[in-house]
């Protein structure tokens, strides 16, 4: 009895491809050029996390490392004078981003005021995770209601929906520098012993709330993840450098005039000629209808210096996550920004809950960033609230000395997990010989 064959299976008629193969070579071609961007994904997500933001966390989230980036995991759209959750924000600039969330400087209209936005992607499982980061924040947030705890406060949070999907937007108190930029504007020196013991004030205060009280794990304590309550230069803070607001919606409430038409080719104007006619009916039209806010804004923009941000939270201590701000720390010389940093603000919170977890409920033993990452974490044991202690200790000492305790490298034949294992297990002899 004959069978019919599926179509699929039939050999192709004609002659065959020029490279020799046929759909089988095709099917195999594809294979490998998936597998290769499988690789990729994987060893993009091991790479050190790469984000400046003010509210954007510089490391993958850990408890979805496993999920696939699709193109639902875009970051909203929206641009300067854009409004939020029925005008209730307007967006001013970009403050940086990390690797599933944005930051964004904006402006409360209900309570006049500066506030960061912070703007997850889109795909269901980075809404799913920063609804976790919402559900520990507003647990801090009602335990703190006279805002002393030195943790930030969340304010608000809603959705937005935009073409790129749906995104969950959370709004926090606009806060400054973080310490990696302390530490580089004194040009990786350190700052001076007593201005070291004011800031771990306050961040034990704000790690013994968390702690005793709430029972929560921040899990990513570093340098990038603790904020002055102000700029070091008082020129980067909006609230004081007197920078006028973008308007908002400024586009949809005055509508720029049209563009000239287009010359015809038959006047003598070629197709380049046009191009560079309708770039400058653009600038002039963009420059009219955003007015001054849109220029006064555009340094701040510039916070895109994601080779440092979290920097991506692995290798060197992220600074992807510093925000330049329009030059910020680079500005001036180095006389200049060190007394910036020996007359800075200490008071300071911590931020960046992405991947807090309590002591009762943990998502995943994979835990803190490499160069501040304690030994239980590193041979796979229990942990508890003693693993921000030890990340808290590697603060202080880059602090004081301007340089991590442990930064370790990978080799041929170990990886940087065993490094730092045994430096952990060196600095402790050598300690110990010293008594």
């Amino acid at each position: 009895m004959l069978t019919s064959v599926p179509a699929r299976h039939r050999p192709r008629s004609g002659p065959p491809p020029r490279d020799g193969r046929g759909s089988g070579g095709r099917a195999v071609g594809r294979r490998r050029r998936r597998a290769g961007i499988a690789r990729r994904r994987r060893r993009k997500r091991r790479r050190p996390p790469t984000g400046t933001g003010t509210w954007t966390t510089t490391s993958t989230p850990l408890r979805t490392r496993a999920h696939r980036t699709t193109a639902a995991t875009a970051t909203t759209s929206s641009a300067m004078g854009d409004n939020l959750k029925q005008g209730a924000y307007v967006m001013q600039s970009k403050l940086g981003w990390g690797h599933f969330s944005t930051a964004r400087l904006s402006w409360d209209t209900a309570h006049s005021r500066y506030v960061a936005l912070k703007v997850q992607k889109s795909a269901q499982h980075y809404s799913e995770a920063a609804m976790d980061e919402i559900k520990i924040l507003r647990q801090i947030a009602d335990g703190d209601l006279e805002d002393s705890r030195c943790v930030v406060k969340l304010l608000d949070h809603f959705k937005h929906t935009c073409p790129n999907g749906s995104h969950v937007c959370m709004v926090f108190e606009f806060l400054g520098d973080n310490l990696l930029t302390l530490i580089k504007y004194t040009d990786y020196r350190g700052i001076p012993l007593p201005m070291v013991k004011e800031i771990c004030q306050h961040v034990l205060i704000g790690l013994d709330y968390l702690h005793r009280e709430l029972s929560i794990i921040h899990t990513d304590m570093k340098p990038e993840n603790i904020f002055l309550v102000s700029t070091i230069d008082p020129s980067n803070d909006p609230r004081k450098s007197g920078v006028p607001l973008v308007p908002p919606a400024a586009r949809a409430i005055e509508p720029p005039p049209r563009a000239p038409a287009r010359p015809s080719t038959s006047s003598g104007v070629t197709r380049n000629q046009q191009k560079k006619i309708r770039k400058k009916v653009k600038h002039v039209v963009a420059s009219t209808s955003e007015g001054n806010g849109a220029v006064a804004f555009a340094d701040i923009d510039k916070s895109d210096d994601k080779g440092d941000l979290s920097t991506a939270n692995e290798g060197s201590p992220s600074q992807d996550g510093d925000r330049k701000r329009g030059g910020g720390h680079r500005r001036g010389n180095k006389g200049t920004r060190n007394r910036m940093a020996m007359e800075a603000e200490l008071g300071c919170k911590l931020v960046d809950f992405g991947n807090a977890c309590g002591t009762y409920k943990q998502f995943t033993s994979d835990i803190q960033t490499r160069q501040y990452r304690c030994p239980e974490v590193l041979l796979g044991s229990k942990y508890s609230t003693s693993v921000n202690m030890w990340s808290f200790a590697c603060i202080c000492f880059e602090l004081d000395s301007g340089d991590v305790l442990f930064d370790p490298h990978s080799g041929d034949n170990f990886d940087r997990d065993e490094v730092n294992t045994v430096a952990t297990i060196e600095k402790d002899r050598k300690e110990d010989n010293n008594k």
